[in-house]
């Protein structure tokens, strides 16, 4: 999934965690069924470039994709992330258009073979149970008693839907990066970040710093109290962790003032730039969202001396 595709908290801590092969597969594994398992070369688990998602709905849906051998033969599994509150009755529907995206690919960049099967899977941040059927023929309005003389004509499939309300946080599979992601991922839906499995050090000793800081991030994002976070951060036993844990608090929180200081400044000048330039300043204040600390400052003394609205953009032009 490319970075610019990621427009929320939730994609990017999807997106870190369960990009990485090996915890997707610990997901997956314990998801799928358990005859489709012993099929599948787990060894041969790869990421694949691309995201499949209607551009309207990343705001609520993200995507992973993943190729390996299935009995001999190459197959993909896809794994959409459903993070919106309210269950979707049209979910099949909706997977029948992004395995659709995901073959016109493949026969873009593999003409003249074979489609690959596609195993999907949706994991949903659910704080209820949805009751959503996983069969696509769900959704169709059959004749009653024309099932069998219809089903030649109609294309069906199923999808595994994995639902964070069907599980304790106990009960949550994969790896431990795998599952501490889902752990932080139900408990933000139960407004819960500091429940104590979500700081289970057992499985944060086991994760990678780079994990850490984006859980660390994701939960500072939400709607906590902080100074209970920080409580918690001193509840840590182990002195690498919790020095580990500290430090990037800290540092997250320093970036946090810092772009606050950059949005001050940047308002302060977009108005500057209103009264003395009016008639660009609808133009000018999207440049100036973008503009570092350093430039900002620069443009603050340069339009001081600026006469025109000319002059103007092409200071900003330049940067």
């Amino acid at each position: 999934m490319p970075e610019d595709d990621i427009h929320q908290p939730h994609d990017k801590l999807f997106a870190i965690g369960f990009g990485d092969p090996i915890n997707a597969a610990g997901l997956l594994r314990a998801q799928l069924p358990a005859e489709l398992v012993s099929q599948i070369d787990w060894s041969t688990l790869k990421s694949e470039s691309g995201s499949f998602v209607d551009p309207e709905l990343r705001k609520t849906q993200s995507d992973l994709l993943f190729s390996a051998t299935f009995a001999g033969r190459r197959c993909l599994l896809y794994v959409l992330f459903e993070h919106q509150r309210q269950e979707d009755p049209l979910m099949a529907l909706r997977l029948l258009r992004y395995m659709m995206n995901i073959w016109w690919t493949f026969v873009r960049d593999h003409p003249s073979q074979p489609l690959p099967i596609i195993l999907p899977v949706v994991l949903a941040q659910n704080s209820k149970t949805w009751k959503v059927e996983p069969q696509f023929s769900s959704l169709l309005d059959i004749p009653e008693g024309m099932e069998a003389l219809l089903r030649p004509y109609l294309p069906d499939f199923q999808f595994d839907l994995f639902q964070l309300a069907e599980h304790s946080f106990d009960s949550l599979p994969g790896t431990p990066a795998g599952i501490l992601i889902l752990r932080v991922m139900k408990a933000e839906r139960l407004a819960q970040l500091l429940n104590d499995s979500v700081w289970d050090e057992t499985l944060i000793k086991q994760i990678s710093q780079e994990l850490l800081e984006a859980l660390l991030r994701y939960i500072l994002a939400a709607d906590i109290d902080k100074d209970a976070f920080r409580s918690k951060l001193q509840e840590l036993s182990d002195p690498q962790t919790k020095t580990s844990a500290m430090t990037l608090a800290n540092q997250i929180r320093q970036e946090g003032r810092q772009e606050g200081r950059q949005e001050g400044t940047a308002g302060t000048l977009s108005r500057q730039v209103k009264r003395k330039f009016p008639t660009i300043a609808d133009l000018v204040q999207p440049v100036l969202e973008r503009l570092d600390e350093e430039q900002l400052l620069s443009f603050g003394e340069a339009i001081l001396f600026m006469h025109s609205p000319e002059e103007c953009l092409e200071w900003l032009n330049g940067k």
